[in-house]
């Protein structure tokens, strides 16, 4: 039996059943923390792209959000939220205040939402920021703040966070962003160039531990603001 079109959103009312079918498929990528899973089943992915891209909302890829950027694939959003819960013992924890670099379309700071008592999310195109800020006002994400500025610089006014999530590549890590850090908090994002690496600092005291993790692709992590 055909689902049913949604109107707004063309694809199938049963998008619930389609997020689970994601879950699963995360579960099988790896991803093993359960509140992760049940933040990314949460969020309704498919009112975070144009409605001409809702169809493929669930597919594991990044897909165009217009101004040159992307809302990254399903797997990456859950990875980089697993890995700023986890540290090297493998232990989740909870998470006060988030910072995200990139706000984008706000699906992965909605998903942080989910994780975080608050999450400050930054993002250099201010059309972008005014479009997403409306998308979560719709969508009653109370607790993720958009902020229109230079995501090198962070959001010092905030700090310090207990996570910062950084959704584009850059050569080496922001040495401003390190300092908004808590004690024990930790840094996740692409590092490089051509080639780039998932990377997560991790705080504790004066002292960064740096790992190295998977290969990734991002969109290049620009300073100013447009």
């Amino acid at each position: 039996m055909a689902e049913t079109l949604n109107p707004r959103t063309g694809i199938g009312m049963t998008s619930a059943r389609t997020r689970g079918r994601m879950i699963e498929r995360l579960r099988e990528q790896g991803i093993k923390d359960e509140m992760v899973l049940a933040a990314m089943g949460s969020v309704p992915r498919h009112l975070y792209v144009d409605q001409a891209l809702a169809s493929r909302a669930y597919e594991d890829t990044a897909l165009p959000i217009g101004f040159g950027q992307t809302i990254s694939s399903a797997y990456i959003v859950a990875r980089m939220v697993e890995l700023a819960r986890h540290g090297e013992n493998g232990h989740g924890r909870e998470l006060g205040r988030v910072l995200e670099i990139g706000l984008g379309c706000g699906y992965q700071a909605a998903v942080l939402g989910q994780l975080a008592r608050e999450v400050v999310s930054m993002e250099r195109i201010a059309a972008l920021v005014g479009k997403t800020r409306v998308r979560l006002r719709e969508l009653r994400v109370n607790n993720v703040k958009p902020k229109h500025g230079d995501g090198m610089h962070g959001a010092k006014d905030f700090a310090p966070f207990d996570a910062i999530v950084i959704a584009a590549a850059f050569g080496e890590v922001p040495h401003a962003l390190l300092e908004q850090l808590a004690d024990g908090g930790r840094l996740v994002m692409p590092l490089g160039n051509a080639t780039q690496t998932l990377c997560v600092m991790e705080r504790q005291g004066d002292t960064y531990t740096e790992r190295m993790l998977e290969g990734v692709k991002f969109v290049p992590l620009l300073p100013g603001v447009a």
